[in-house]
């Protein structure tokens, strides 16, 4: 799809550092691992693929700022745009071989993403959406699901690794939404959720405590496809507190209410 010279430079950028990572990934026991946490892992991989990223963007626009995971924030010259780049997130996944990974780069314009793309390599979907101009996989027009029925529906989420503080929150959700839905999902990629909500493979999404990075490309997909985004609690801004609820129209009210959000 054509979209505006910054959407095609983030594109591009996405799949050259998509390059660099399947070949990383294709000899994934050979990566030097270092940790930066409890269960939270940054490889060589990840930095190469920040750099590759910043270079390019940065090359393309050199005045805007930037928030990358791995090289934290600079301020641009020009302080109403910035990149806000995750550049492997799904990192335990590549590092244990499974292929659900992903590159997610966001443009944020006084404040507000105006721009998102989320590339997995691993199974070539660009997933892609600009403010007013509809979400997009490859060539094909994203819309979330239509289902209306709490009982059919699958979520996602992310569940506390390690030492995190939300494990109780967490598996008080469990308890309540399980026993009313179809099922739901932890597939260890926050971007990728985000995105198949858009797609219409998951009907909502909610997790605690995300980046910025994590999730500034995938709440505009999910709007452009028609969805609903919204703090977990109201009264706190979704950067602010990095958490959300995302799901299609329809289903929304329903699963908030289930997990006591509203």
């Amino acid at each position: 799809m054509q979209g505006s010279a910054n959407l095609n430079t983030m594109i591009k950028a996405a799949r050259k550092a998509g390059r660099s990572l399947l070949k990383d990934f294709q000899e994934v026991e050979n990566l030097q691992v270092g940790t930066k946490g409890p269960g939270d892992f940054v490889s060589k991989a990840d930095m190469s693929a920040e750099a590759l990223l910043k270079s390019e963007l940065m090359g393309a626009r050199p005045t805007y700022g930037w928030l990358g995971e791995e090289t934290g924030e600079t301020e641009g010259q020009d302080p109403t745009r910035r990149w806000i780049v995750d550049p492997l997130d799904g990192t335990t996944n590549f590092l244990h071989g499974m292929p659900h990974w992903a590159i997610s780069i966001a443009l944020e314009h006084k404040g507000e993403v105006v721009a998102g793309v989320i590339y997995d390599p691993s199974k070539d979907e660009m997933f892609f959406a600009e403010k007013g101009g509809g979400a997009f996989v490859n060539e094909s027009r994203l819309r979330v699901s239509g289902r209306t029925n709490l009982a059919e529906c699958v979520f996602a989420t992310g569940l506390p690794f390690a030492a995190k503080r939300t494990l109780p929150a967490t598996l008080k959700d469990l308890t309540q939404l399980l026993p009313a839905t179809a099922g739901v999902r932890r597939w260890g990629a926050a971007a990728l959720d985000l995105a198949y909500v858009a797609a219409g493979r998951f009907d909502g999404y909610w997790e605690r405590e995300l980046n910025p990075w994590d999730i500034a490309a995938g709440i505009l997909i999910v709007r452009e496809a028609g969805g609903f985004v919204e703090p977990l609690r109201e009264g706190k801004e979704i950067f602010e507190s990095g958490s959300l609820v995302a799901a299609n129209p329809s289903i929304f009210p329903r699963f908030t209410k289930t997990l006591g959000f509203r």
